[in-house]
């Protein structure tokens, strides 16, 4: 098949490797629990090439998210459930319908104002997605109301997931009021975490526990200052590559290998690599 820009061409494509008989042997056993893995990889990929800043790779990788897209609403067609056509038709009326100061007589003035909106639509959606699958969303017998913070996913990222739930608390009022009130709390939980690293009778699940509130406590601390935590701990994971390998580089040119070197001698060559991205 000839390379296109036409959709139509790429869900052929898709339909034929799921044909069975003359298809793809690999793509015929896939369902959508085994594919659900590498749609989110591909998401994470189209991340770090936008954090690379490298546009060849953020085309290429935002076509293997979109033949994800394409993957599952083909299965999706075969289950007779929906069609590709479907999910375009579906977004395409969710925006239209969250963007009423763009499509319709609502206003708008900045930014926060048009999140606000879009946070009571999105509340409203939920509301009649809870109407629609009955008990409020809950099973059949299960009288216990509907949790504020049920539509957070699980599968998402533990530090992404940590602030979705906190915005979702924060927005009927439980939250923090500046981020030095945060800051305050991760340092009590980094204090409670370090009495139990000292303690005699160190429990190693409550020692787990002190470092998750830690983590929770930096997630939310991020979202008060508007830094995605996901997006700053990318970032420091590509700083700290870079500066081992500088010290990896500089005892090569000196004739030298990692098990040779002091912690010491790589401490030094570490700071030498922060002072180099410091300079002008």
């Amino acid at each position: 098949m000839k390379p296109s820009k036409d959709i139509r061409d790429l869900l052929a494509v898709m339909a034929q490797l799921r044909t069975p008989g003359t298809g793809c042997p690999w793509d015929l056993t896939q369902d959508f629990a085994s594919i659900a893995p590498y749609t989110i990889e591909e998401a994470y990929e189209v991340a770090d090439a936008i954090e690379r800043g490298d546009f060849e790779d953020l085309k290429d990788e935002l076509g293997d998210l979109l033949l994800q897209v394409v993957f599952h609403a083909q299965m999706a067609n075969e289950a007779g459930q929906f069609s590709f056509s479907d999910v375009v038709e579906a977004i395409i009326t969710k925006m239209v319908r969250r963007h009423p100061h763009v499509f319709a007589e609502a206003a708008a003035e900045n930014a926060a104002e048009v999140k606000e909106n879009w946070e009571a639509i999105k509340a409203q959606e939920k509301a009649a997605r809870a109407r629609r699958r009955g008990s409020n969303g809950h099973a059949q017998g299960d009288d216990a109301p509907p949790s504020v913070l049920e539509s957070v996913p699980l599968a998402l990222p533990a530090l992404t997931r940590a602030v979705k739930l906190q915005e979702r608390a924060g927005a009927v009022g439980f939250d923090w009021s500046d981020p030095h009130a945060v800051l305050a709390k991760l340092r009590e939980e980094v204090s409670e975490f370090e009495a139990e690293l000292l303690s005699d009778e160190q429990d190693d699940d409550k020692l787990e526990d002190e470092f998750g509130d830690i983590l929770l406590a930096v997630a939310n601390l991020g979202r008060h200052l508007e830094i995605e935590p996901e997006t700053a701990l990318r970032r420091a994971n590509a700083k700290f590559v870079a500066r081992f390998r500088h010290i990896e580089t500089e005892l090569e040119s000196r004739g030298r290998t990692l098990g040779d070197a002091s912690l010491e001698e790589m401490e030094a060559l570490w700071n030498d690599a922060k002072g180099v991205e410091q300079r002008p």
